[in-house]
């Protein structure tokens, strides 16, 4: 595997370097993370079907599809260390293997506890995907490539997110959701493989004592750039997780009186969106960036553009699939917090920088799919009908969205005063 290493980085300084790092270490993480996005969606089609086997409430329904996210939450500090300590490629081995058990222990769940517990361990078995592959970029690839490399693997995403929705859907009346967790068994070791046949690059913190690794850890969750980033992500990203992955079915046939189907579709043209917008960013970025827009800008500007169009959505102002396709186009802005975050740490902490802020982004997912559940059924108990239930509780977290969006953007200097004596400290 080392010969296999040098041979990618003597490929690099060739003209067909590009080419090899591509298909060698992009490819490899991008069907990772496909599964990933799938996984994380593939409840919001299911759920009627898992309510009618198991008579779930909609709190039911929230904790058991958050079960995913809080599970991904957990991983994601130990997750650091071992991509910094280890490498990318080992870990997602290690971790797909996981998720393959978590699928066929779903397949098989026979309770409400079953499965919460089936999908706990798939959420920590896809919970590398996304890290790992950021990481295995900050070894092959240049900074500069960083952010717009994050949004090309958000792509892969999209897909996963895209084969969630209609095409399962179609799938369901002819196939079992048991069968369709079983076939991906088969999926997650397929892409374990794939990820176990590429190189690895040698890692220099593995010499690090556990302790010194620890303290990498405390320095990134004190300092003053993850608390102006974390709620901001917690909210924005992990609210939009949690609406993409569960809550726009009910939403869809309860507010907008669309069958299964047509909701179903209706999450396919957002997951498409999300997608061009992904591709838009990783080919347009660096133009962007050129033309004197910074990172901090294009997350406030994409953040503030969603808020609005969710609170059209609230309101109901424009029934229909148009301002799905305009969430899922202007919400791809969001993942550039990830390259935007890491930016403030050293290089050898990019691994831990990336899991801390995703710790905070699914412990947001994971309340606000819970809660929104809780609201709706506590609304509903109190006498308000299913689509005022679902309003509120949407309305509930746009609030929450606009306190840390401007949170966020308020914060700028205060923590990038402590980036600058970072810097000169290190200088």
């Amino acid at each position: 595997m080392n010969r296999l290493a040098e041979n990618f980085e003597t490929a690099a300084e060739s003209r067909l370097g590009e080419k090899f790092l591509w298909m060698g270490i992009f490819v490899p993480y991008a069907v990772g993370y496909f599964l990933s996005y799938l996984l994380r969606n593939v409840n919001a089609v299911m759920a009627p079907e898992l309510s009618r086997s198991f008579g779930f409430s909609a709190a039911d329904l929230g904790l058991l599809t958050g079960a995913y996210l809080a599970a991904f939450a957990l991983a994601q500090l130990p997750l650091g260390i071992l991509l910094d300590r280890y490498g990318p490629r080992r870990v997602q081995v290690g971790l797909l293997a996981v998720a393959a058990l978590g699928c066929a222990a779903f397949a098989l769940g026979q309770s409400l506890e079953h499965l919460i517990l089936a999908r706990g361990i798939i959420g920590f078995g896809v919970s590398g995907c996304l890290m790992a592959a950021y990481k295995a970029f900050s070894q092959w690839f240049p900074a500069h490539r960083q952010a717009s490399l994050n949004a090309a693997i958000m792509i892969a995403g999209g897909l996963g997110a895209l084969t969630a929705s209609s095409p399962f859907s179609l799938l369901l009346p002819l196939v079992s959701w048991r069968w369709i967790f079983a076939g991906l068994v088969l999926v997650a070791l397929v892409a374990a493989w794939i990820v176990h046949r590429m190189p690895e690059k040698p890692v220099a913190v593995r010499h690090q004592g556990m302790a010194e690794q620890l303290a990498g850890v405390k320095s990134i969750l004190v300092s003053r750039s993850f608390w102006r980033f974390a709620p901001m992500a917690a909210m924005m990203i992990g609210g939009f997780i949690a609406i993409q992955g569960l809550w726009a079915m009910p939403w869809l046939t309860g507010v907008g009186g669309m069958s299964r189907d047509e909701a179903a579709f209706c999450l396919l043209l957002l997951n498409v969106a999300l997608m061009v917008g992904y591709t838009a960013i990783a080919t347009l970025l660096g133009r962007v960036l050129r033309r004197g827009w910074t990172l901090s800008r294009l997350l406030v500007a994409g953040g503030g553009a969603s808020l609005v169009v969710s609170l059209a959505l609230v309101l109901d102002l424009w029934p229909g699939y148009g301002l799905w396709i305009v969430l899922g186009l202007v919400s791809s802005t969001a993942n550039l917090a990830y390259a935007h975050h890491a930016s403030h740490y050293p290089a050898a902490l990019s691994g831990r920088a990336n899991t801390c802020l995703n710790l905070g982004v699914f412990i947001g997912g994971f309340g606000v799919q819970w809660s929104f559940g809780i609201v709706l059924d506590a609304a509903e108990a109190r006498g308000l009908g299913h689509s005022q239930a679902l309003t509120l509780a949407w309305g509930l977290l746009l609030g929450l969205q606009v306190a840390t969006l401007l949170w966020f953007a308020l914060a700028g200097r205060w923590s990038d005063g402590e980036s600058s004596r970072q810097t000169a400290s290190r200088g």
